[in-house]
């Protein structure tokens, strides 16, 4: 049983008042069959294409923990982001896209799979241990849309049959407001937004739905910030084609923020976001004012469960006594505009290696909050998998 949900109809009412509309209209150069994919939710009506490499790592793991096998496999059943994190892992895509239509062909009803795009010049600017292979000094740009883009969105023409959903660039644009100060950051501030773009106009096909990371409660739930990443969005939505270039946005993407309860009153007093629903809720309003209507969200719950695991709402890597939130399905509640609840980072994938001697060592995941012990981001984590299914909410 979820506590502490925000009221419903509180939630129903702000945002239809500020949202309703008919959206901005299509430019010229857009696709009708892209305007159509951005004004339906993608997850209604699909089955969710589950990754049999998760699979086999859940299915270890349960064979290594006999007493707790039954809880542990039942996290099989459920989907996960498929992260496209480097040039070489762009190989990936028909593998994934392949063993997608196999099961859509088993099933006999369309099946979706969920993209993560990740490797932005200067990818991450903030941190070390998610930084990316590309550097905006040696050619990043040029790289990321022939070698990277260019080559997902060729993929993807293969595979016109099939429902994909693209979450682009975690912690990118966020970092434009909050983090200009870092000169890794300074330096990538064009050539995110222009690379953005690019990959909005390349990746948007009739198939394709396209949402943009939104960061999370505790990185822009403050009014100023939220304003200043409305007017980022704007600018890439512009240079892109237009709002209905994509469906909308994702937040939460690999954190904690609780959806419903009050953690962040205590943890920053400041913040009016005091959980994601609340975040969501606040920048949906905000983007229909400014022109930016008809949009859906995607929340990841992968890791969300439990409240009260943060002194600092700050802290981000692979924090202890998490545990899985909601599980992932389509339309959730009565939440207009959320489009489904989604584990986008897999859980039990790590956050960032814990040992200082190792490459790309940050001292966030040497926090006293932060589970050590931990591999390399991406490598699955079994101690901290173990925590999130026995520390799940609502429970397995």
């Amino acid at each position: 049983m979820i506590h502490q949900r925000v009221p419903a109809i509180l939630f129903v009412s702000l945002v239809f008042s500020a949202c309703a509309g008919t959206g901005t209209g299509a430019p010229a150069s857009v696709d009708p069959g892209r305007v159509e994919a951005s004004r339906r939710n993608p997850f209604l009506d699909v089955n969710f294409f589950l990754n049999p490499e998760y699979v086999e790592n859940v299915e270890a793991t349960a064979k290594a923990f006999p007493s707790e096998a039954a809880a542990i496999r039942k996290v099989k059943q459920y989907p996960t982001g498929l992260w496209l994190d480097s040039i070489a892992h762009v190989a990936n895509v028909p593998l994934w896209l392949d063993e997608a239509r196999k099961q859509q062909k088993a099933s006999g009803k369309p099946t979706l799979s969920l993209l993560v795009v990740y490797d932005l010049p200067n990818r991450d600017c903030a941190a070390n241990s998610s930084a990316g292979e590309l550097k905006v000094s040696e050619n990043g740009a040029a790289r990321y849309r022939t070698e990277f883009i260019d080559v997902i969105a060729a993929h993807f023409k293969n595979y016109s049959d099939l429902p994909i959903v693209v979450i682009l660039e975690p912690d990118s644009l966020g970092n434009l407001v909050t983090n200009m100060n870092i000169p890794n950051c300074a330096e990538a501030r064009d050539v995110y937004v222009n690379s953005t773009a690019y990959a909005i106009q390349k990746l948007g096909l009739p198939n394709v739905s396209i949402y943009l990371d939104a960061a999370h409660a505790g990185w822009l739930g403050w009014d100023p910030h939220r304003e200043s990443v409305i007017k980022v969005y704007k600018k890439v939505l512009k240079a892109a084609g237009g709002t209905d270039m994509i469906r909308g946005f994702a937040t939460n993407v690999s954190n904690y923020t609780h959806l419903y309860n009050r953690d962040g009153a205590a943890l920053e007093s400041s913040d009016p976001c005091y959980n994601e629903l609340v975040y969501v809720q606040k920048l949906a309003v905000g983007l229909a004012d400014r022109g930016v209507r008809n949009k859906g969200f995607i929340i990841d719950t992968g890791r969300n469960g439990k409240g009260g695991i943060r002194k600092v709402w700050g802290h981000w890597c692979n924090i202890k006594g998490a545990g899985l939130g909601e599980r992932p399905r389509a339309a959730p509640g009565p939440f207009p505009f959320i489009d489904a609840f989604f584990w986008v980072k897999p859980p039990g994938e790590s956050d960032g290696v814990s040992d200082s001697s190792q490459p790309r060592f940050d001292p966030e995941c040497a926090s006293n909050e932060s589970l050590q012990g931990a591999p390399q981001a991406g490598v699955w984590f079994q101690s901290y998998f173990l925590d999130l299914v026995r520390n799940a909410t609502p429970p397995l």
